[in-house]
């Protein structure tokens, strides 16, 4: 195959993977409810960029250590466990405390936005650096698309590029959509509902994550 096949290829099956739901898709629904666009883009930014650092790896064949050694991929596994675990604690306490009021959600749509965009892109990262599964995909699958005689850490790289092109064009999808239900979350039983409902979804993806072997 030449170099176009490979690429028509690996984004056809990158493109079913990028439309599985997980918990970036999680994250960067509640994102964009909850902060508006931007921050829902900067989420999805961070994912697109925890993505390229493991196509790196894959094509450098570092995440070679998640296929070979127990250890290590159990040891990510876990780290991958505890951070879902995290958010979701933080997400079910809210809608536990059930504290929102309509002055709340104005606030965080406007106010602090440089710090909350940094912050919604080191969310976006964690999630994808810490979620085992990914690496094990492009272990798995970046090295089958790589052309003889290509250098592998470049088209690697190139490879994660096309799931991040996927990738930001189905969370643009999402993320333009959620903006039709923003204001709902003027409702305080609304934003509740979706703290809980997030939280849920992410701490099951977080038990998963423990619970899987491999």
């Amino acid at each position: 195959m030449d170099v176009l096949t490979h690429l028509a290829s690996f984004a056809l099956v990158a493109g079913l993977l990028t439309i599985i739901p997980g918990p970036d898709t999680a994250i960067v629904l509640r994102a964009a409810l909850t902060r508006g666009s931007r921050h829902g883009f900067a989420t999805a930014l961070g994912i697109g960029s925890g993505t390229l650092v493991w196509g790196a790896a894959a094509a450098a064949g570092v995440s070679a250590v998640l296929t070979t050694s127990r250890v290590a991929y159990t040891s990510l596994r876990i780290v991958g466990a505890c951070y879902l675990s995290w958010l979701a604690y933080g997400l079910l306490r809210a809608a536990w405390a059930n504290r929102y009021t309509d002055v709340e959600v104005g606030v965080e749509a406007g106010a602090k936005a440089a710090p909350g965009l940094w912050s919604a892109w080191g969310r976006g990262v964690l999630t994808s650096l810490t979620n085992p599964k990914v690496g094990v995909f492009y272990m798995a699958m970046i090295p089958q698309f790589i052309p003889s005689g290509t250098p592998h850490l470049a088209f690697g790289i190139l490879l994660a590029l096309v799931h991040d092109i996927e990738g930001m064009v189905w969370f643009a999808v999402i993320i333009l959509g959620a903006n039709s239900l923003r204001a709902k979350l003027r409702r305080p039983r609304f934003r509740r509902t979706l703290d809980a409902s997030t939280g849920t979804v992410i701490g099951a993806f977080g038990i998963g994550v423990a619970a899987s072997d491999g």
